[in-house]
């Protein structure tokens, strides 16, 4: 079986996050999160899709920039929004 890697991992830079205390948009606009996503491409740092403003896919979309990993503490896996896929 041949596995055929995610085109959008090309996207992925060396980043730091921008707010690791949390949520960029949720830390302004105060409503609660559930868990974060670090984006891979620009170090965004947003919510995720069990939280109620899902940050880190409206930036996926706005930006281009499909690749995060989880921000958990602990996690170590990166997913791609584009193809809805670990990777």
């Amino acid at each position: 079986m041949v596995t055929i890697p995610d085109p959008h991992l090309a996207m992925v830079r060396p980043v730091t996050p921008r707010t690791p205390e949390g949520c960029e948009e949720c830390l302004m606009e105060h409503p609660p999160w559930v868990h974060l996503r670090l984006c891979l491409t620009c170090g965004h740092v947003g919510c995720c899709d069990s939280s109620p403003l899902k940050h880190a896919r409206r930036h996926a979309d706005s930006a281009g920039h499909p690749v995060v990993q989880s921000f958990q503490p602990g996690e170590d896996w990166r997913w791609c929004y584009v193809h809805e896929a670990m990777v």
